[in-house]
């Protein structure tokens, strides 16, 4: 298994995709991945079966974690429980997060 990860990589395959994510580490106890959204850009994720953290790397805008925004800004970090409707939003800038699954990303 790879053991060293290179997020410039990951954000190449983003550009060059459909998909505004990579999840580059899925196993059963842990998923990781990076996000992508440009300003207008929708978020279309659904809750999901882990508990769940997100680092922003970079941008600005919300992230709606069941009906409350929360400011998003550099350096952040944000939990949100399994099941839980969220989704981000507002940003005037290209956003950039990077994830984490307490489990994998199904």
């Amino acid at each position: 298994m790879k053991l060293d990860f290179d997020l410039s990589t990951y954000l190449g395959k983003i550009k060059k995709s459909d998909n505004y994510f990579h999840t580059f580490i899925n196993r059963d106890s842990l998923a990781a991945g990076v996000l992508v959204l440009q300003p207008g850009e929708q978020d279309t994720q659904e809750p999901h079966q882990s508990d769940e953290v997100y680092f922003i790397i970079s941008g600005d805008g919300f992230l709606k974690i069941k009906n409350k925004d929360y400011k998003i800004s550099k350096d952040k970090l944000f939990f949100v429980a399994k099941n839980v409707e969220h989704f981000f939003h507002g940003n005037t800038k290209e956003l950039k997060v990077l994830y984490f699954f307490g489990g994998s990303d199904d």
